[in-house]
């Protein structure tokens, strides 16, 4: 045996290690249970990996995104055993790492049960039990095609071996440029008890499985395309430990809660009624009432900040979008086209961006007028498949706070420090504060503009971020071609992480458009533009919103600010008076007037999230007052009427929370 040197890196500290041939990752890590995997030349390995000379390992910890996702792949891999050992005749198909989890699609003769996954969770607890180990091997195409041959869905994988897209979960299996083939080995005699088409790497065994759970299981299309047949998945979860494991699940119990779905219906806000369309929303009055609030006070920010109202339609020519370059790099995005006017293809707009150029080149600008600054609340509408639509967070018509802003180079690094220092008060305004940003920039492979011009911009985006004083995340390669862009990224109050606000550079479009403007000199020249949308959409943001308060809006935006409730019948006529009058000073007051008893009036306020329930009874009537309680079931007696509209009116204008 020959000396091998190698370098172990932990974060910023190096270490050299001499050690001998043969010498795997396992070994180099021996003890340090957390550690599930290795970092070689940047390639994830497993522990078995046998070391070479002069190579730099880092140990990849279970408790990274890396561990998380390899834990996460072998518990699918595992299920995907416990379902054939239940279910023979099944074929599988692919069954990746996701967020907080994993799935694995099979195609069976039925759906699955909530029984089947009872059953096949108790199976893969005693393969865990088991101790299985995972093991890596090389194969030829040849080789995987006779192995696999009862196997349709890994034929195919084979295929296109290489060129496999993580939008569909195949870069897992195929994603390299050699075939690997995954054994499930009995941990005492060796034997085979399972294998699969992988990429890996995967845990030492299956007893490196602290903790999983199934969760459900759904239809989705082979490879996401509704072309293809419909398989059935089975989405599980995986953590490091039993004690994660239960906080995520109590997670998921308060994320149920506050549904925007189930919100929305409960609260009478919104539907997406069968007989318009998937993905298709229409907003009930109350959810009406808090959209226009929205609206209202973004409205009104909007042109406080210089920006100038504009209304584009909502369909246009196909020649616009040619113009645009959506046809060539969208067309899969969008609606089919409708043929009127002889023949001429019109589209439903999945942006407003272009008609906005319109607007601009409509007449001859100056550099007087810049930086010129459009917005609107422009409807659009995205042919998303249907196994990512999702209430409001995921529609197909939707409505954008879309602004695009024209402005002179020289201009820029200001308009885009205005643009986000605006955004964030904005939502901070609607009550989001923990906020971090990312930075996409450049692709290599896939861009538009100079490398000067693109470096220049990345530079002057990082700077504005930076003002900010939040923190910046990288996103390498993560920009559009046609500009680096800046992402706002929120918590929500149960620390649910949501994209909110983009700021995007374009230097795509203004060529395109061939737009111009006249200098000081005389001369043309071409602006710089930048694409910003604040709540990404309306409909997205009244989600996140409604998820954040879990219903319970701050009063500025209920749609019933306070509720009289009466002790008596001889007591409405009294609350109604008050409601006139907090009517009058634009409050939105209802009275229940309905014959039920005091109590199960104060509840149904409770369940409408109503933030003042106003009560009043003989003593209130006396001496001129009401009581005021709250959700939390507080109370505050005898406080003037006067004071009391007052009270509810300075909490409104404060956008405070009671």
């Amino acid at each position: 045996m020959s000396d091998v040197r190698v370098i172990i890196q932990r974060d910023s500290e190096r270490e050299e290690r001499v050690v001998t041939t043969g010498t795997t990752a396992a070994d180099l890590f021996a003890g340090e249970r957390t550690i599930v995997a290795a970092r070689v030349a940047g390639e994830l390995k497993d522990l078995a990996y046998e070391v070479r000379d002069g190579e730099e390992v880092e140990p990849v910890e279970i408790s990274s995104q890396d561990g998380l996702n390899i834990l996460r792949h072998s518990t699918a891999h595992v299920m995907a055993q416990a379902v054939q050992e239940l279910f023979p005749e099944a074929k599988l198909g692919i069954g990746p790492p996701v967020k907080d989890g994993f799935y694995y699609d099979f195609d069976v003769e039925r759906p699955f049960t909530p029984e089947d996954l009872k059953a096949v969770e108790k199976k893969m607890q005693e393969i865990q039990k088991r101790g299985q180990r995972f093991s890596r091997r090389v194969v030829t195409d040849e080789d995987a095609r006779e192995e696999l041959a009862a196997e349709p869905y890994k034929l195919e994988l084979i295929g296109i071996k290489g060129s496999a897209s993580s939008d569909d979960g195949a870069d897992v299996e195929v994603g390299g440029g050699e075939l690997t083939i995954y054994d499930n080995l009995d941990a005492k005699t060796g034997e085979l008890c399972w294998k699969d088409l992988c990429r890996g790497p995967h845990l030492p065994t299956t007893r490196n499985i602290p903790a999983f759970k199934l969760m459900r299981n759904a239809a989705a299309y082979w490879r996401g395309s509704e072309k293809n047949p419909m398989l059935q998945r089975i989405y599980g979860t995986a953590w490091p430990s039993k004690e994660e494991l239960k906080a995520h699940l109590d997670f998921l119990i308060e994320a149920e809660k506050r549904d925007h779905r189930k919100l929305g219906n409960e609260l009478d806000l919104f539907s997406i009624p069968d007989q318009i369309g998937s993905g298709l929303a229409v907003f009930h009055p109350k959810g009406g009432v808090i959209r226009r609030v929205m609206e209202d006070y973004s409205r009104r920010r909007h042109e406080e900040e210089g920006y100038e109202f504009v209304y584009t339609p909502h369909a246009t020519k196909g020649k616009l979008f040619e113009t645009s370059g959506h046809l060539d790099w969208y067309a899969d995005g969008m609606y089919p086209p409708m043929q009127l006017d002889e023949g001429v293809d019109y589209y439903l707009k999945p942006m407003n961006c272009p008609m906005h150029n319109l607007i601009f080149d409509a007449r001859g600008r100056s550099y007087r007028e810049l930086p010129l600054r459009l917005f609107e609340f422009g409807t659009v509408y995205r042919y998303e498949k249907s196994g990512v639509v999702h209430g409001l967070t995921r529609a197909r018509g939707f409505t954008q706070d879309d602004a695009h802003i024209y402005c002179t180079k020289e201009q820029m690094a200001e308009e885009l420090d205005k643009t986000l220092t605006f955004v964030l008060n904005l939502l901070r305004d609607y009550g989001l504060t923990d906020f971090y940003l990312e930075l996409s920039t450049k692709d290599p492979e896939k861009f538009v503009g100079s490398d000067e011009v693109w470096e220049e911009a990345t530079e002057t985006l990082r700077q504005v971020a930076e003002k900010q004083g939040l923190p910046l995340v990288p996103d390498p390669g993560g920009a559009a071609f046609y500009g680096p862009k800046i992402s706002v990224q929120t918590k929500d109050a149960i620390g649910r992480t949501w994209q909110m606000s983009t700021v995007q550079l374009d230097f795509n479009l203004p060529e395109r458009f061939d737009l111009e403007y006249t200098g000081p000199d005389g001369s043309k020249q071409r602006p710089v533009m930048i694409h910003r949308a604040l709540f990404g959409s309306i409909e997205r943001f009244f989600a996140v919103l409604l998820e954040h308060y879990a219903g319970a809006f701050p009063a500025w935006l209920a749609p019933v600010q306070a509720v009289g409730i009466p002790i008596g019948d001889a007591h409405v006529e009294y609350l109604q008076k008050f409601a006139t009058e907090a009517k009058r000073k634009g409050l939105r007051v209802e009275v229940d007037a309905s014959s039920d008893r005091m109590q199960k009036k104060i509840r149904n306020a409770q369940k409408q999230k109503v933030p003042f329930m106003v009560i009043a009874g003989d003593e209130d009537m006396a001496a001129g007052a009401v009581s005021f309680r709250y959700r939390d079931g507080s109370q505050e007696n005898g406080i003037p009427v006067d004071e009391a509209i007052a009270k509810i009116m300075k909490v409104v204008e404060e956008r405070a929370q009671v």
